[in-house]
């Protein structure tokens, strides 16, 4: 019995060599020590080069997902003007009563070396905590002078013509980036405007010039062909940072009074009740063209006191500012907005003003002397 059972079981020392050399065989060092070459068929380099043919080209770096541990250098930027969401809907010259979020940069943390205040990125210092007294004088004459350089000499009538009929047809956006990655390629762009912008063309006009830099060259309505210079380099172009969100628009004094000035709380309910009562003017299209619009209350002031402007289906803040740019424009006294109408009046001592502050309907620029800081008729 005890010579079978050990016949029947294996020598403990077999056990403990075969492991012995199972662990120190795949070391370097027995390998070097008895100059041990493996098959060229198990070779680490054979089998990387098998797996991957295209081994000797240079590897692309795996997709790393963007984060914000990541240190950013922010970007900087020379235009001497200051970054707003809106160029045409917002005036540097109202001021805020309040913001409705933090201050958060819509151009994302640390992406730009411009301190964002809640309605604008100042062309100034940084670290300037008040935007009292900021306004660099210079500002100004640096955006004279660097359009000037961007434009070179004026355009003949040829030109303008050639350029009017080649890019009749292009289609492009009203944005500052969007406008110098189409003049990459075009000498000129097609800009078409819709909406409450259109109540002021000539706002619209100049923001673009002054912002581009670029030059209209002619206007139809709210089409406009925006020229980019002879000595336009799109590999000098501007450095624009894109906003990353919209940011919140802060909150202004409110447009409509309790009581109108010069009236007392009983004439200015009356005075909403006749507003509200009296036909309308006419009745805005959504997203049409409204450049006729502050003519047209001017000369319904002359028969009447009260105009009344049907803004059905629009949405509040597009009909309160409709109402802001009349009240600047006109010059009128706001009454209402309510029932989505827009109702002004044109003030106890009205005067019919004689600016010329807009543009006639068509507009071709063929004089080479022209400017769009004109006065047309």
């Amino acid at each position: 019995m005890t010579l079978t059972r050990l016949s029947r079981q294996k020598p403990p020392s077999l056990f403990i060599t075969v492991r012995f050399l199972t662990r120190h065989l795949s070391t370097s060092k027995l390998r070097d020590h008895y100059s041990f070459q493996p098959p060229p068929s198990l070779s680490l380099d054979s089998q990387k080069s098998k797996s991957n043919p295209n081994s000797h080209k240079k590897q692309k770096p795996k997709y790393r997902p963007p984060s914000s541990l990541d240190q950013i250098k922010p970007i900087y930027s020379d235009l001497p003007f200051d970054f707003r969401f809106s160029y045409t809907e917002s005036s540097p010259t109202v001021r805020p009563i309040g913001l409705r979020e933090p201050k958060y940069s819509p151009f994302g943390p640390g992406r730009l070396d411009r301190e964002w205040t809640g309605v604008c990125a100042p062309a100034v210092d940084p670290k300037v905590k008040s935007l009292e007294g900021t306004e660099d004088p210079n500002l100004e004459a640096k955006r004279k002078l660097l359009r000037g350089r961007i434009q070179g000499a004026p355009l003949t009538e040829a030109e303008r013509k050639f350029l009017v009929e080649k890019w009749r047809d292009g289609l492009t956006h009203n944005m500052l980036n969007d406008i110098h990655n189409h003049w990459k390629f075009a000498e000129a762009v097609r800009i078409k405007c819709l909406g409450v912008p259109t109540v002021d063309m000539k706002n619209v006009c100049k923001q673009l010039e002054d912002k581009t830099f670029g030059k209209i060259i002619q206007r139809h309505g709210g089409t406009l062909i925006l020229y980019r210079g002879r000595n336009y380099n799109r590999k000098k172009r501007p450095v624009i940072p894109l906003m990353l969100w919209k940011p919140q628009e802060p909150v202004y004094p409110r447009l409509i009074k309790t009581t109108i000035d010069g009236l007392s709380i009983e004439e200015t309910k009356e005075m909403r009740k006749r507003g509200l009562a009296v036909p309308a003017l006419t009745k805005l299209a959504k997203n049409g063209y409204y450049g006729s619009l502050v003519p047209m209350v001017r000369d319904a002031f002359v028969v009447s006191e009260l105009v009344r402007i049907d803004c059905t289906g629009f949405e509040r803040s597009d009909y309160k500012k409709i109402g802001c740019k009349l009240r600047d424009l006109v010059p009128c006294i706001l009454v209402t907005f309510e029932k989505e109408q827009i109702v002004v009046w044109r003030g106890q001592d009205y005067k019919p003003p004689e600016d010329g502050h807009f543009f006639t309907d068509r507009e071709f620029f063929d004089d080479p002397g022209c400017d769009m800081d004109r006065s047309d008729e």
